[in-house]
């Protein structure tokens, strides 16, 4: 069991380490943080969470630095998230204005997530398990080209132009009108069933068009099976290469390979704090050892549609990251259930 006041030092040093990533010393501490107690005991303190590998020296440095156990005990004793300034609510009310759809949303979520944690942003996109048919549009553009529109629960708007036997506009309006019917608030998931037999509703002599039609929506259906992450922010990780112990290469190579990526927002669930969090070697991934991965679900409809999140080096600001991703979590979810 760890005293209170040793607790208290070891956030201290966790706090002034991720500000400047020097190694840090008792006299600093009685300098910038009012412990109550003299550098003595302060030293004593610090031997107490040296000796429990929560903090270590590196080299022969005087001073000491959080080991990945350090950071665990740090998060998980956090009492109150950093609130962010005005500066950052007002960004974060702010960048989703005049986003069209989910591919502008989740970009720029992933971008402005970037800026506000100086770490790499990751959205993942809503899937097709977890998305509904909004509305289905047929626009006929000429008397052989049809505008077809998938709209989705989560805001994402898909569109392709089919070009088709000639179809009168009557046809048009019915099939619009069948389909919406038929598949509004339905899970893209079950779209192929539903309209597998739709084609034998109409005359012999329509069937060809509507198959191409329905095939044509199938098709954009399908693309929603993707599993994909937004990322954005590699630059940040760049500038903060020697807290990734010279295996930046090595993290950047795995952020290459999505489903990576994919399977770690899968794996992580929220702790107390709102959010899934790794430190380290917790991650299991030996290239990404001295890096930390924080996510949190974003929702439509009351459900969680996917996640997003950041990856850094172990020394990033958890406490203001984890704010940070939750704030941007939450109004993302306001922003698509006012779209819905």
């Amino acid at each position: 069991m760890i005293p209170e006041r040793s607790l208290e030092v070891l956030r201290a040093i966790v706090q002034d380490f991720i500000y400047s990533s020097q190694p840090v010393g008792s006299k600093s501490l009685l300098d910038r943080h009012p412990l109550g107690v003299s550098a003595a005991t302060i030293r004593n303190d610090m031997a107490l969470l040296e000796e429990e590998q929560l903090i270590v020296a590196p080299h022969t440095s005087a001073g000491r630095i959080p080991t990945e156990k350090g950071y665990r005990l740090f998060v998980d004793k956090l009492s109150d998230l950093k609130p962010l300034s005005q500066a950052e609510k007002s960004a974060i009310e702010n960048f989703l204005v005049g986003a069209n759809d989910i591919d502008d949303i989740v970009e720029r979520t992933a971008r402005q997530l970037a800026q506000l944690t100086n770490t790499l942003a990751l959205v993942q996109y809503p899937s097709l398990g977890k998305s509904r048919v909004r509305h289905i549009e047929l626009i006929p553009l000429n008397s052989a080209r049809v505008l077809l529109m998938l709209i989705t629960d989560s805001g994402r708007i898909q569109q392709h132009q089919v070009e088709v036997a000639e179809l009168d506009d009557a046809v048009v309006q019915e099939l619009r009108g069948r389909l919406n019917g038929t598949l509004a608030g339905l899970p893209l998931a079950e779209v192929k069933a539903k309209v597998s037999g739709l084609v034998t509703e109409f005359s012999p002599a329509r069937r060809a068009a509507i198959d191409v039609l329905i095939s044509a929506l199938l098709e954009l259906v399908d693309e929603n099976r993707l599993e994909k992450i937004m990322i954005s922010g590699a630059a940040n990780l760049v500038k903060q290469e020697q807290d990734f112990s010279g295996d930046l290469s090595r993290v950047l190579q795995e952020i290459e390979e999505q489903v990576v990526l994919l399977k770690l927002l899968e794996e992580l669930s929220a702790d107390q704090h709102g959010v899934g969090l790794r430190i380290g070697s917790e991650i299991g991934n030996e290239n990404l050892r001295s890096a930390s991965i924080l996510v949190t679900g974003y929702e439509n409809n009351g459900a969680e549609i996917a996640k997003l999140g950041v990856l850094g080096p172990t020394r990033m600001d958890y406490s203001g990251n984890i704010a940070a991703v939750r704030a941007v979590a939450r109004y993302l979810t306001k922003i698509l259930e006012g779209n819905s």
